[in-house]
């Protein structure tokens, strides 16, 4: 699956006007729905994640409730509890080494097989808008933000809490995971 490049669904949420809002892709409804829940169940589980059926096409990280929520055709596959991100998680990334993860709509566009934490998808951070605001304090909005797994010197398990420089980290059957159901260009929304 890695390598092969989709950019269709980020292009629908350009031409939509979606992804230039800054807003969520989603709105909560108060409505009662008439549907059955497509939302798989919150409990966290010690199974390791099996395959997903069909690519993802939009991933949805909510920071403050620490999910990863995947999506194949508008419909809710799969949910990732336990995310751990940057070292000062609350805000928005707006600078090279303040440890925040970004908010913004972006998008997974290259992976590397060879990272320092198991396995990494790369997550277009900085857009023009965050290149803009860290230009308009004359400093570097910083890079090389990820989706990965947990360092490759750890034998097994995952480091607590929340330890990365502002990427996202995952266990290593979760990002093994990914790798094979996300294809590049997939759009990513990271909101609060």
């Amino acid at each position: 699956m890695r390598g092969r490049r989709q950019f269709a669904p980020l292009l629908l949420l350009l031409a939509t006007g979606r992804a230039a809002a800054g807003e969520p892709l989603s709105e909560p409804s108060s409505e009662p729905s008439s549907e059955p829940s497509s939302e798989p169940s919150s409990e966290p589980s010690s199974e390791p994640p099996s395959e997903i059926e069909s690519d993802i096409d939009l991933i949805r990280v909510d920071k403050s409730e620490r999910r990863m929520d995947l999506y194949a055709g508008g419909r809710l596959v799969r949910r990732i509890d336990h995310i751990q991100l940057g070292g000062a998680p609350v805000g928005p990334k707006r600078f090279e080494g303040d440890q925040r993860t970004p908010e913004g709509l972006y998008a997974i566009d290259w992976s590397n097989p060879d990272s320092a934490y198991h396995l990494s998808l790369h997550i277009s951070y900085p857009n023009g808008r965050d290149r803009a605001y860290a230009a308009g304090a004359g400093r570097s909005p910083g890079g090389m933000i990820m989706i990965h797994g947990q360092p490759g010197w750890l034998p097994a398990g995952r480091i607590p809490g929340d330890w990365t420089d502002g990427c996202i980290a995952v266990s290593n059957a979760e990002i093994e995971m990914l790798w094979e159901a996300v294809p590049d260009g997939t759009p990513i929304e990271i909101v609060a």
